[in-house]
């Protein structure tokens, strides 16, 4: 696909924004039906946890595949398969009882795996004089999606008369939507004369960098974070007295809040010598109010969540650019993005899954507190490291030397 026409770098940011919005919604339309998904298939608090947990810690595991697929088929044809997978993921998550819950679920999270790491590459290829505001619109759009999915599914769901199966299938159709919008990016790709130039080569050096590993390590923790809010803000709020729609209707405002901060965070990012201090204040920022929303008063709900949202959209924009800034090339990032949301997700999953057990052990969420400081701090310090204003010691390995 030819990277210098005008609509064609057009038609692309429009599939790159459809595709985001599509990344996040599964999360979202599980936690707002999962007190439902409970009582309907008996899942006990442990099973709650390791399905919330799921679809991150697949995001982990098959993170490491995401180069691999687009060095051997192209980036756009990968991409056109992880819209694929989310949406049949989707479908089959709503059938079959738990298995398909299960097994759906792990599909969809797989492929979110994959969109999750090429994103950041493609903006490096395709918009590199442009990345803060690419990268500031496809994760508004990625919150955008999930915040239309926390808000609507109860809604829709009561105005069509139908269970929660209806409402976990209602999100295979944006996933449709964009599936057709990418054919002709993968056609293109697949048969352009300038296929093979999209095709990623060989990185070396990556493991060994210390800075490396703190975009890793940040990475993660601020997606442990934002998890906890995906997976268990709604039915946390619930077991605090609101009701379902009020709950959905806050985690909605929540993640809807970071759009604003997603536009705003990369530009900040982009403007600074470094990204340290901006790191240290998202991290705050995400992790007090979300504090204040498990312990604090119920009454203070909804301006807790508008204080998180703004933290978490940050603190999440910065962390995909922070890949970007400290990559030499579309090469390096696609392999940073790779490494860092490897280990970045399989270290998230431990968010979720740990308010599972704590639940279970203590039949409430009172404690789900220590867990949430211990994250923000541990974040802090990652965000310290990673925000240092140096490129990651890794070299492209092109074909000839």
């Amino acid at each position: 696909m030819p990277r210098n026409g005008p609509w064609t770098l057009w038609f692309a940011a429009i599939g790159l924004l459809l595709l985001a919005a599509n990344l996040r919604s599964l999360f979202a339309s599980l936690s707002v039906l999962l007190p439902e998904i409970i009582q309907g298939l008996g899942l006990s608090g442990a099973q709650a946890g390791y399905l919330t947990t799921l679809p991150v810690l697949c995001m982990g595991l098959f993170a490491p595949f995401a180069p691999r697929c687009a060095a051997r088929i192209g980036m756009e044809r990968s991409l056109w398969l992880v819209l694929l997978m989310i949406f049949v993921g989707t479908l089959l998550r709503a059938q079959l009882g738990i298995e398909g819950l299960f097994a759906g679920t792990a599909l969809a999270g797989a492929g979110i795996a994959l969109g999750n790491v090429l994103l950041p590459s493609l903006v490096k290829r395709d918009f590199s004089a442009h990345a803060a505001l690419m990268t500031g619109l496809y994760t508004m759009s990625l919150c955008g999606g999930a915040a239309l999915a926390s808000a609507a599914t109860l809604p829709l769901i009561d105005y069509f008369g139908q269970g929660w199966r209806f409402g976990l299938s209602l999100w295979a159709i944006p996933a449709a939507i964009a599936l057709l919008a990418w054919i002709p990016l993968a056609l293109r790709s697949a048969h352009g004369k300038s296929a093979g130039s999209h095709r990623l080569l060989p990185v070396r050096g990556l493991k060994r960098d210390p800075l490396a590993w703190a975009v890793t390590v940040f990475m993660g923790l601020q997606s442990a974070l934002a998890y906890c809010v995906l997976g268990w803000m709604a039915p946390i709020l619930r077991a605090r007295g609101l009701d379902g729609t009020e709950a959905g209707l806050i985690t909605s405002v929540s993640i809807l809040v970071q759009v604003v901060a997603c536009l705003l965070a990369p530009a900040l990012a982009a403007r600074s010598r470094d990204q340290r201090l901006l790191a240290v204040a998202l991290t705050a920022l995400a992790t007090l109010p979300l504090i204040g929303m498990v312990s604090g008063p119920i009454e203070l709900a909804w301006f807790l969540a508008i204080l998180q949202g703004l933290g978490q959209g940050g603190l999440f924009a910065l962390a995909l650019m922070l890949i970007v800034m400290r990559s030499s090339d579309s090469h390096v990032a696609a392999y940073l993005s790779s490494m860092s949301q490897t280990v970045g997700y399989v270290l998230a999953s431990s968010g979720p899954l740990f308010i599972g057990f704590l639940h279970d052990f203590t039949g409430n969420f009172d404690s789900v507190w220590i867990l949430l400081t211990a994250l923000g701090l541990l974040a802090t310090a990652a965000g310290w490291l990673a925000g240092s204003n140096r490129l990651v010691k890794a070299e492209t390995l092109h074909p000839g030397r």
